[in-house]
């Protein structure tokens, strides 16, 4: 596994990089950047597995690096480090996989490297691809919730409320923002609703003349207005 290090302070890529030698990981398979724009750098030359990217950092930051290391085909795994906890979604948001506060400890360190074994490029490229999350705060913290759990979003006030497997969550993102990040894998039947069609199960006319969806395993039905009826027909005629 290739991993980079990524913090403009070297006591900090020093104490990171005494801590991966300790856990097993050879020196030889880690790479150090002192910036964001060096990070972006690095891992479009090397194909580098793992990245622990600091966020606070002058020029580029690690939010700012992250979103375009992610946007490459195969991209690598990251992981931030900072003091700062009030980051937290801001890094699910770029699909970080986790999020140690600083000063690391080496059982977190430890945790954070076994969960990204599943994440490496060599597995991505036997596997599919990886699974997409969304994120919601809850009780404080930060929930994530993978996208193929999700029945529907649905605009509700200010929020956009998740229906997943186990139950709901509220979202900061709006519908276009889910709609952009998730092209092919949203559907909108409503100006206030998106589903995912793979968990479509039926359409429902109703006696006054509109039509709703029925969704595998729940109970939940959703109007579907009337310019995207056709669209709805479509795709479950396939």
């Amino acid at each position: 596994m290739k991993i980079l290090i990524v913090d403009d302070e070297r006591l900090a890529r020093q104490r990171l990089y005494t801590l991966l030698q300790e856990l097993g990981i050879d020196p030889k398979c880690i790479w150090e950047a002192e910036n964001g724009e060096q990070a972006v750098q690095l891992c479009e030359q090397q194909e580098i597995d793992l990245v622990f990217m600091d966020i606070h950092m002058p020029g580029m930051d690690g939010l700012d690096a992250a979103a375009r290391i992610v946007r490459q085909e195969l991209p690598p795994a990251i992981v931030f480090t900072t003091a700062y906890s009030e980051h937290a979604l801001d890094a699910f948001e770029v699909h970080a996989v986790d999020y140690l506060l600083k000063p690391i400890r080496r059982e977190k360190l430890a945790a954070a490297l076994e969960k990204v074994t599943r994440l490496t490029r060599p597995l991505l490229q036997r596997e599919e691809v990886a699974e997409q999350w969304i994120t919601s705060k809850y009780r404080g913290g930060v929930q994530r919730i993978p996208l193929s759990d999700v029945y529907y979003f649905r605009a509700d006030s200010k929020y956009v409320v998740a229906r997943h497997r186990n139950g709901e969550a509220l979202l900061e993102d709006s519908l276009v923002s889910l709609e952009k990040r998730f092209p092919d894998d949203l559907l909108r039947i409503h100006r206030s609703t998106l589903v995912r069609p793979h968990l479509v199960s039926a359409l429902h006319k109703q006696p006054e003349g509109g039509v709703e969806i029925g969704f595998v395993d729940i109970d939940d039905r959703l109007e579907v207005s009337r310019r995207h009826v056709p669209r709805v027909r479509q795709l479950l005629a396939r």
